[in-house]
This record gives structure tokens, C-alpha cells and sequence, in this order.
């Protein structure tokens, strides 16, 4: 018996597990998700912009060779393509509130997480590639009376360019964003675990 009371006495003596508070989780998701499409938000401006900037450089300004209405139009599209993405990652971000279902909001976040790592990882590749390509189209007739030395500056820039953004700014950026997404999964779970 006085064994048993020893082994109670321990027991109670073990520290509570930190009870995490739904309001200030809820916060904390709301406000990284708020983070996350507001980013979203400001990219879809700036490619709209990009985008408008694209098409009366391909419709309005005449062009001599079809190799650069098809790198303007190769590098348009692929805007495009982009935009579209930003815009349902958007839209999938900002639809859901956090707060009427905590469980049905984490199942989807976990859903948009695993769907995101799979389109963002092929697809930043090809938009990367396509715009590149797309570019160096471009500046085929762009740079037709430059001199053989501005050419290849500007064709490097375009090389160091897609290398830079591949293996050094992509990584970066995603990372930052799988890290938010993560603590924000992180939190809901352990909230749901509490009232499990």
C-alpha cells in the first residue's frame, strides 16, 4: 500500500501538459493564413499588372519575326498559367474561416498542403523554364542590331537569372511558406489532441 501511495504521489507530481487556449490558437492560425493570402493577394496584383503589361507588348507593338510574338506569347501564357494558380491557392486559402469547424479546417489545410507541394514543386519548374525560354524568344529580334558582346550579357543575365531563382530563391521561398503552414498544422493538431 505504501508503495501505491509513493507511485500516486509521483503521479500527481508530473506537470501538466500545456493546455493550449482555442481562442489564442484560432488567433495564430487566422493570422498566419491572413499572412500567407495577403502575400497571395499582392502577387496576383503585380502579375495582373505583368500580365496587362504582357499583352499590349504582344498585340500592340509590331514585330518583324514570329520568334518573338511566340516568346512574347510563350512568356504571356505562362503568366497566365501562374496567375490562375495564385488565384486558387487564394481562393482555397480565404474560403474556409478557422473558426466555424477547427477539424474539417485542418483536414483541408493538410489537403492544401499536400496538394501544393505536389503542383508548386513541377510547376515552378516549367514556369521557370517557359519564361526563360519565352525571353530569350524575345530578344532574338529585341537585340538584332546589338553587338555580339550585349548579346551574350543578356543572354547570360537570362541563364544566371533561371538558375538563380531555381536553386537558390525557390527553396528559400517555399520553405518559409511550409514552415508557416507547418506550425499552423502543428497547432491545430495539438489543439484537436487536447479535446480528443
Amino acid at each position: 500500500m505504501k508503495d501505491f501511495d509513493h507511485l500516486m504521489s509521483v503521479w500527481q507530481g508530473q506537470p501538466k501538459p500545456d493546455q493550449l487556449s482555442v481562442d489564442e490558437v484560432l488567433k495564430q492560425v487566422k493570422k498566419g493564413i491572413r499572412s500567407i493570402t495577403n502575400k497571395l493577394y499582392w502577387s496576383i496584383v503585380a502579375m495582373i499588372v505583368t500580365v496587362a503589361f504582357a499583352f499590349i507588348v504582344t498585340f500592340f507593338l509590331a514585330f518583324k519575326s514570329a520568334v518573338t510574338t511566340i516568346g512574347i506569347l510563350i512568356v504571356l501564357v505562362t503568366m497566365i498559367m501562374g496567375l490562375a494558380l495564385m488565384v486558387r491557392h487564394y481562393h482555397i486559402l480565404s474560403k474556409r474561416d478557422a473558426t466555424v469547424n477547427p477539424a474539417d479546417y485542418l483536414d483541408s489545410l493538410k489537403a492544401y498542403q499536400k496538394n501544393r507541394s505536389k503542383v508548386i514543386g513541377w510547376f515552378y519548374y516549367t514556369y521557370i523554364l517557359l519564361l526563360s525560354a519565352g525571353l530569350a524568344m524575345y530578344f532574338v529580334e529585341v537585340l538584332e542590331h546589338s553587338s555580339l558582346t550585349f548579346k551574350i550579357i543578356t543572354y547570360t543575365s537570362i541563364l544566371v537569372w533561371f538558375l538563380f531563382t531555381t536553386f537558390y530563391l525557390k527553396p528559400r521561398m517555399f520553405k518559409n511558406e511550409e514552415e508557416k503552414l507547418n506550425l499552423m498544422i502543428d497547432r491545430l493538431v495539438r489543439l484537436k489532441e487536447q479535446f480528443d
